[in-house]
């Protein structure tokens, strides 16, 4: 089984176009009002976004993208206009990472794990 697709909300699509293409991903479908849909850069995943009329708190997710310069990353999408609410940070469980959330507070984790990401020293063999 392969992570084909995430399906986040949205309340404004048009937001959500130009802060996901500052983000690097390549738009596929546009049909607009009501749904978007964005290709990775790297990989075979993609991202969907749908018009909804609220996000209560429960419905925010955690988006994780990764990249292997994750510092050279981060600076770029500062230079586009993209604030970060943390910045890169060596993690305990031996990630780098770096925070941001989307137009609609979906938070979003740019990060480098490497090997890490599915092999780390503690995994369940």
């Amino acid at each position: 089984m392969n992570l084909n697709q995430i399906t986040i909300p949205s309340l404004d699509l048009k937001a959500s176009i130009e802060f996901y293409t500052k983000l690097g991903l390549n738009l596929i479908v546009e049909a607009l009002p009501t749904y978007v849909r964005f290709e990775c850069p790297d990989g075979d995943s993609t991202l969907s976004i749908h018009l909804v009329e609220n996000i209560t708190e429960g419905d925010r997710i955690i988006i994780y993208f990764e990249d292997s310069d994750l510092d050279s990353l981060v600076k770029n999408l500062k230079l586009k206009g993209i604030n970060f609410t943390s910045e890169p940070e060596d993690k305990s469980w031996l990630w780098r990472e770096a925070h941001l959330n989307d137009p609609d507070g979906n938070k979003l984790i740019l990060y480098h794990a490497g090997i890490n990401r599915k092999n780390p020293p503690w995994r369940v063999n």
